[in-house]
Parts: structure tokens; C-alpha cells; sequence
């Protein structure tokens, strides 16, 4: 009989695995091969999967974002809470105000400021609308808890919190959250025009005060409840006989659909929830392994999302030219050191923390999810050179910032 399967045929599917596989461990080796060290592997896994993608015969169609951006939103959406509620975990020592004054001041100054700016930059260099201006400057605003772990506090427990490490995860933590007003703003003018008149205050009172402490209050509150429930008697006794994967997935899901559901920020309950959940057993063993179970899930789904960014990277060429790219780099390498610098002034971080601290905004996962949530509601004059732009910074910031992570580690190694 006949074999009806050739004896060397290729499986479209295995040849994709191979693909995948090989680049993940290249991507994850060749730092530590090429530099004796660790190093972002963000950049790499990007260009992995421009080749994947465009380079091998055969392999499946990425869905365009401009055109299906759900799978780019809800994707992005699940690796960012689940980073945030593994960051809040992570941090060891929140107790001084002095620890805290630098992350303030990027959040409050130089945040506000950098939306201004890519806003300004994007209305009158690429000619923008002004609603997709505010978008431009809200989605690029915020720095990555996920592609800056490299710069970041280590897991739990580890403590020697240096301040540039404290200071650029807790400011991670938090602006991704803090942007969504920013957000809705651009959804507003697209929707009602550019009169503010008649729409700031109730934007002002709704999605930038009520949402933000309803987000960090509700959050807060069950991840303090969650602490005590893993960490009571009979909670102990359970979470030594069980892994943490199910506790940690659904400490996520509650803590964000319940923030949701009450109409607060999601992002900022999650980060809160973690936060909370830690300060109530600071120095409890499971801390490591909860921590180490949402950071392998935030891998997998990161790997998998920058993979998909490298292979749209091309189709998304034919919408950006020298403006955009003046923006991408200029954020990068002008207004977030710039705005970052200027906001530190006199918080106490000696000068070598401050430009660190200034230069490290990276770019990444939340970017994409605020960009694919816009588009997703609400048609945008601008939406294909603000998918490329927005994709472009986000290579461009992995590129420059994981080649230089190096030097955070170098200083942040030195004593406090």
C-alpha cells in the first residue's frame, strides 16, 4: 500500500516551531555568547520574527494590526497584567517617602510632559489630527514594565534595592496605568471635537480623578485580602501543598476584572494588588514562587508577541517616513532624557543616578495594547502611521536600551 505522505514532506506547522524554538534560544544565548553577560533579548526576538515571517516560504499570515487589531489588544493586555502584578510583588522595600520622591516626579512632571511634547511633535511634523496627536502622545508615554526587566529589582526577597533600579521599576509600574486618561482624551476629541468646553469636566472628574483612586484603592484592597487569605493559618497550610500558577492567574483575573467592573483602572489595581499582597508577609518564601510562576507566563506570551511585532514590521514600512522616525528617536533620545532629567531635580538622586534613571524610559507591551484598544473603538484618520510609529519606537527603544542595559547594571552593582 502506498504511503499517501511523502517521506521528507514539511509540515507548514513544525517548520514554524523549529523557527520559533531556534530563535528563542538564539535570542536568549547570543548576548550572554557575544557581550559574557545578560543582555535584552527584545531586539533580537524581533528581528527573529521578521525573518520567520517574511524570509521562510510558507509560514501563516500575521493578522494586520491596522486591520485586526483585537489579537494585538488582547494579547498585550494579558502580558501587562500579569507583569504589573509580578512587579508589585517584586519590590522589597516601599517604607521611605525619600525612595518614593523621584518615582513621583516622573509620574507627575515628567510623564505629563512627554505626552505634550510627542502630542506637539506629532500634530505639527507628521500633521496629525489633534485627536490622534493626544493618542500619539498618551501611547508612547508610558514606560514598559515588561521589555525593562533587564534594568529593574530582581525577584523577591533579594533586597539591595539600588534607587535606579527602585526608581524605573516603580515608575513602570505605575504609568501604564496613568496613561489610560490620556487615552480616553484622544477618544474624546475624535469623538466630540477639540472644544474642551464640552468635555473636560467630565473627563477631568471621571477618567482622570474617579478611575485612577478607584484603580488604586480596589486594587490595594484585594491584594490585601489576597494576602491575608494566602497567608492565614489555613491559607499557609493550603499553599504549601499547591502550586502557585493557579493562585497567581487568578489573583490576576479577579483583581482586574473586579477594578474594571467598578469602572477604575485595571492596570493600576493589578500593580496595586501585588504591592499590597506582599506588604502583608513581606519576607513569606511564596512570594519567590508566585513571582517565578507569573514571570514564565509573561515570558512565554512575550516571546510569542514580539515574534508577531518583528513579522508585521515590513508591512508596515509603506506609512512612515523621515517625520516619523525624527518622533521615535526623538522621544527616545531627546524628550525622555530631557523631561526625565529636568523632573529630578532636587529629589536627592545624585547625578550619575539622574541621568540613568532619565535615559532608561524604554518602550514596549503596554504601547501596543493602548494603541490596538484606541483603534479598536473608534476609527482614526492616522491609525496606519500610528501602528508603524508606535512598532518602530518599540524596536528602536529595544535596540538602544537593551544594548546599553549594561551600564545600569555597572552602576547600580556600586553601593547606594
Amino acid at each position: 500500500m502506498n504511503n499517501p505522505d511523502p517521506f521528507f514532506g514539511f509540515s507548514q506547522m513544525h517548520v514554524l516551531m523549529a523557527a520559533v524554538g531556534a530563535a528563542v534560544f538564539i535570542a536568549h544565548l547570543l548576548p550572554r555568547i557575544l557581550f559574557k553577560r545578560g543582555a535584552s533579548s527584545s531586539a533580537i526576538m524581533m528581528l527573529a520574527g521578521l525573518v520567520i515571517f517574511n524570509l521562510i516560504p510558507g509560514m501563516p499570515a500575521i493578522p494586520d494590526p491596522t486591520v485586526s487589531p483585537a489579537l494585538w489588544e488582547t494579547t498585550s493586555e494579558i502580558v501587562v497584567i500579569i507583569v504589573l502584578f509580578a512587579t508589585g510583588l517584586q519590590i522589597d522595600d516601599i517604607s521611605s517617602w525619600k525612595r518614593w520622591r523621584p518615582t513621583v516626579r516622573l509620574l507627575v512632571i515628567a510623564m505629563p510632559l512627554t505626552i505634550v511634547a510627542i502630542a506637539l511633535l506629532g500634530w505639527a511634523l507628521a500633521g496629525m489630527t489633534a485627536a490622534g496627536a493626544v493618542l500619539l502622545g498618551a501611547v508612547l508615554s508610558p514606560t514598559d514594565p515588561v521589555l525593562a526587566g533587564d534594568v529593574q529589582v530582581g525577584p523577591p526577597l533579594e533586597g539591595r534595592e539600588h534607587p535606579v533600579r527602585f526608581t524605573l521599576t516603580a515608575e513602570a509600574g505605575l504609568n501604564d496605568g496613568l496613561a489610560f486618561p490620556f487615552v480616553y482624551l484622544g477618544l474624546i476629541i475624535a469623538a466630540q471635537g477639540s472644544d474642551a468646553s464640552v468635555w473636560f469636566a467630565e473627563w477631568f472628574t471621571r477618567d482622570l480623578i474617579y478611575r485612577i483612586v478607584v484603580g488604586a484603592l480596589v486594587g490595594a484592597f484585594i491584594g490585601w485580602l489576597l494576602g491575608r487569605s494566602l497567608f492565614s493559618s489555613w491559607g499557609s497550610a493550603a499553599i504549601e501543598k499547591s502550586g502557585p500558577g493557579v493562585l497567581a492567574l487568578g489573583a490576576v483575573l479577579l483583581c482586574y476584572g473586579l477594578v474594571e467592573l467598578v469602572e477604575g483602572y485595571g492596570f493600576i489595581g493589578v500593580f496595586m494588588a501585588g504591592l499590597a499582597c506582599r506588604r502583608v508577609q513581606k519576607q513569606h518564601h511564596f512570594h519567590k514562587r508566585l513571582h517565578a510562576f507569573s514571570e514564565a507566563i509573561e515570558h512565554v506570551l512575550t516571546v510569542f508577541l514580539l515574534l508577531l511585532l518583528g513579522g508585521v514590521l515590513p508591512a508596515l514600512w509603506p506609512a512612515l517616513d523621515w517625520r516619523h522616525t525624527l518622533i521615535g528617536f526623538g522621544l527616545i533620545l531627546i524628550v525622555r532624557p530631557l523631561v526625565g532629567w529636568l523632573s529630578l531635580w532636587r529629589t536627592g538622586l545624585p547625578p550619575g543616578d539622574r541621568l540613568i534613571v532619565s535615559f532608561f524610559g524604554v518602550r514596549g507591551i503596554g504601547s501596543i495594547y493602548y494603541v490596538g484598544y484606541a483603534t479598536g473603538h473608534m476609527e482614526f484618520v492616522n491609525e496606519d502611521p500610528l501602528w508603524a510609529l508606535v512598532a518602530y519606537t518599540i524596536f528602536a527603544s529595544a535596540l538602544i536600551h537593551g544594548a546599553t542595559s549594561f551600564l545600569v547594571e555597572r552602576h547600580a552593582s556600586r553601593p547606594a
